[in-house]
């Protein structure tokens, strides 16, 4: 039986739906339909349609709501090739996301970050919500699995920030928990023994400015990367500050590191509580802030999920394989607890 067979009989059993869409410019059609019509491919998998194109025009089949979902995505899509933004895999992956919200509007170039003539925009809603964040408040903190974006979005907004001239300087940060910050028994100077744990922050600063303009300004101090360790005893002014890897942090060094806020400064604080390296029977300084911050105005929590993953799809099948093998553990613990309770009682 042929795809347009297939799809005449779950029409008439399902009750699904028809529907036709074009596109006023061809050359934007083309590349909305991605090479050998990819990207509708990739539509039809994440939303179990069928669409044909033709032209400059598609017809999209199968269950209403997914059908304008469909539809959705490609508009969406569509607009970004309007303003001249690039559309790929990626990109339409993240309008998938946000379609799965129909609540939530879909995103828009206009209210990414932008740097090096690009504009980086949210491709999950929980990032949307980040973006928002950062924007509206002095201290924010990101929670979530690696492979969310929750530094990578950081970083651009400071980079935007310090551009655009709204701050002076931008420091990065992470604790060096796999040293126990004891670095003096590293081979190197200072700089050579810190910076294999501070490389994720070189990285993503040499992903939104050119190497020479990001060593330029390392070395004017308008862009310090240290560790933890060396934010003691300092105010952090006119400065957009991240701290990454804060579920390495003690309560003490939390509690140090967020009152070096300054004036006229930005502070977002990332971490991950699933993958702490803290020896073990030490307190987690993020989930000490998440207790003691909740609720306190002017600080925003923003909690990322599985679904939020915007690496590799894998990552996020691996990360969800750990999450319930952890909840396996957890349940059995629990039972095994209950049990011997009960014995207990009985003897």
């Amino acid at each position: 039986m042929s795809r347009g067979s297939r799809t005449a009989a779950r029409a008439e059993t399902t009750g699904a739906v028809t529907r036709k869409k074009s596109f006023p410019k061809n050359a934007l059609a083309i590349a909305l339909f991605g090479s050998h019509h990819s990207h509708l491919a990739q539509i039809e998998s994440g939303l179990g349609v069928v669409i044909h194109a033709r032209g400059n025009e598609v017809t999209i089949a199968g269950d209403a709501e997914a059908v304008a979902r469909s539809i959705s995505v490609l508009d969406a899509l569509y607009e970004r090739l309007e303003k001249g933004q690039d559309v790929d895999q990626p990109e339409v992956d993240a309008m998938l996301r946000f379609s799965a919200e129909p609540e939530r509007p879909m995103p828009s170039t206009d209210g990414g970050v932008s740097i090096r003539n690009r504009v980086v925009t949210a491709r999950t809603p929980t990032q949307a919500d980040y973006l928002r964040a950062i924007d509206e408040s002095e201290l924010v903190f990101g929670e979530g699995p690696a492979g969310t974006g929750k530094t990578y979005l950081a970083v651009a907004k400071a980079v935007e920030r310090l551009v655009r001239g709204d701050v002076e300087r931008i420091i990065l940060s992470r604790p060096a928990v796999e040293a126990g910050e004891q670095l003096g028994f590293l081979p190197g100077d200072m700089r050579e023994k810190v910076d294999p744990y501070l490389r994720p922050l070189y990285d993503a600063l040499h992903d939104m400015m050119p190497g020479q303009q990001v060593q330029k300004r390392l070395e004017s101090g308008e862009i310090e990367v240290a560790p933890l360790a060396f934010m003691r005893g300092r105010t952090l002014a006119n400065a957009f500050v991240i701290l990454d890897e804060a579920q390495n942090t003690t309560a003490v060094q939390m509690k140090m590191f967020l009152t070096r806020l300054g004036e006229n400064s930005r502070m977002v604080i990332t971490g991950d509580l699933s993958q702490v390296d803290l020896p073990r029977g030490t307190r987690s300084g993020l989930r000490d802030a998440r207790e003691a911050l909740s609720g306190v105005e002017g600080i925003r929590f923003v909690r990322f999920r599985e679904s939020d993953v915007v690496r590799h799809a894998l990552v996020g099948r691996i990360v969800n394989a750990y999450n319930s093998l952890e909840s396996k553990r957890g349940a059995g613990a629990e039972y095994q607890n209950d049990e011997k309770a009960k014995r207990d009682d009985e003897d």
